[in-house]
């Protein structure tokens, strides 16, 4: 018993040291630019922070109400038919359901209690007025380089806003991670709770859009492998994950499976609009992001984000194709031989119409399948996704929704016809129901 006593000790010992060691020599998600950072204080150059230059003179509620944006607020927490910013979305997680808080001004089920310390400790820090601490489905180790002007700025815009009262959705995760105070130990490894510091060695525009994609709009929490501990692997930034049930692609400058063979002008119509020609259209919780985030950002502030995203090291994706599949043929007789019969019934039945049997809609642009990354991909994951949840976009000539299918088709029908959609317009996947049934249990709810 002693000996078994002495060799866990030892065990939990090497753990934490490896946990620790992880944090030393684990790069930072901006030190791949190299060069040196300083406070903000002594940055001669243009502040890289805070809001466009059109909007400096306003008011912290019209300043809080542009930042917010920029930081996805609303979409995290608002609940499918709910008021916006008063909770109940769920975040799936290996280790359960995550539900996000109202952050109204309610003073008994929202914010309204809130001083400015208690809002800074809870966006910065991830520690809550009561002490306890937040989990980073709340993404607060981005959220700490926000400045603390901006985060009460984002305050005041929440506090502007109709308080609504409304019972907190109850977390269903597992022990031991409905633990709460575990937090602060993985905190202390993860969470730098330094504010933002711009890099003397690159452009003012690269910094702000650094401050845009690292603090506020937090790209990373999405788009960025997490190691064992759960936090992000900067080794291999930006190099895509599987976040929320899905696939947040490969957003490195590699030419293959990142976007290093976008122009600057399909990457900028991509974050403004959510398509771009030839390069796919956005879904799930990325056209959430362009619609209610990047799309309300000024073109200054997305030639910013461009300028940085075009900075980060090559990494492929191992996974995906480094070439994307041409359009199909215009007769469904023609085509991949081995395409699944009934996902070729489904495919008619519900889809050509607006995806067309060539994968180039007849419709919009925005409903174009053809080189698209998701049917590309050999998990057929966002195929999944989009066939049992739908889609709703707003482009330039409306909006414009994809039903879901996921109560008209079973689990062996939707398999059948991502499999189907790969085979022609992509890379050929081996979806099964099992994994389809998965899949609708993590999408969030």
């Amino acid at each position: 018993m002693r000996r078994r006593g002495i060799i866990l000790v030892i065990i939990v010992f090497l753990a934490v040291a490896t946990v620790f060691a992880w944090k030393i020599f684990g790069p930072g998600p901006m030190a791949f630019a190299g060069g040196s950072s300083v406070a903000l204080s002594d940055y001669h150059a243009a502040d890289p922070t805070g809001v466009p230059a059109d909007l400096k003179n306003a008011d912290a509620v019209r300043r809080g109400e542009y930042l917010a944006r920029a930081a996805d607020c609303m979409v995290c927490h608002t609940a499918p038919n709910g008021a916006e910013y008063a909770g109940g979305l769920g975040f799936p997680t290996p280790f359960g359901m995550l539900y996000s808080t109202n952050i109204t001004p309610d003073k008994e089920t929202g914010i309204g209690n809130y001083t400015d310390q208690d809002f800074l400790n809870a966006v910065q820090r991830g520690v809550r007025r009561d002490g306890s601490r937040l989990y980073p489905a709340m993404p607060f180790p981005s959220y700490t380089y926000i400045t603390d002007n901006d985060a009460l700025a984002i305050k005041a815009y929440l506090f502007s806003l109709p308080a609504v009262r409304t019972a907190p959705v109850e977390n269903t995760l597992a022990f031991p991670f409905n633990q709460r105070w575990l937090m602060a130990f993985w905190s202390a490894f993860f969470n730098e709770n330094r504010r933002f510091q711009p890099n003397t060695a690159q452009s003012p525009e690269w910094n702000r859009g650094a401050y845009i994609a690292e603090a506020l709009a937090h790209c990373g929490e999405c788009h960025t492998p997490r190691n064992l501990a759960f936090a992000l692997d900067n080794r291999n930034k930006f190099r895509g994950a599987v976040a929320g049930g899905w696939y947040a692609f490969n957003i490195s400058s590699d030419k293959g499976s990142g976007v290093g063979a976008w122009s600057d002008g399909e990457l900028r119509d991509y974050l403004a609009a959510g398509h771009a020609p030839n390069r796919g259209t956005a879904a799930g919780p990325m056209g959430e992001a362009v619609d209610h985030s990047f799309g309300d950002m000024t073109a200054a502030d997305i030639h910013a984000l461009v300028t940085y995203l075009r900075s980060v090291p090559p990494i492929a994706s191992p996974d995906l194709p480094a070439k994307l599949a041409s359009p199909a043929p215009e007769s469904p007789k023609a085509g991949n031989a081995t395409a699944d019969a009934v996902g070729k019934r489904v495919f008619q039945g519900a889809c050509v119409h607006c995806h067309d049997w060539t994968g180039v809609s007849q419709i919009s642009p925005f409903a174009t399948i053809a080189g698209a990354r998701g049917v590309n991909d050999r998990t057929a994951t966002n195929v999944v996704q989009i066939v049992i949840s739908g889609t709703t976009r707003h482009t330039p000539d409306g909006v414009l929704s994809m039903p879901p299918f996921g109560n008209a088709y079973s689990d062996n029908e939707i398999a059948a016809v991502a499999n189907y959609v790969t085979a022609r317009f992509g890379a050929q996947s081996n979806v099964t129901a099992k994994e389809v049934a998965e899949l609708r249990s993590q999408t969030s709810r």
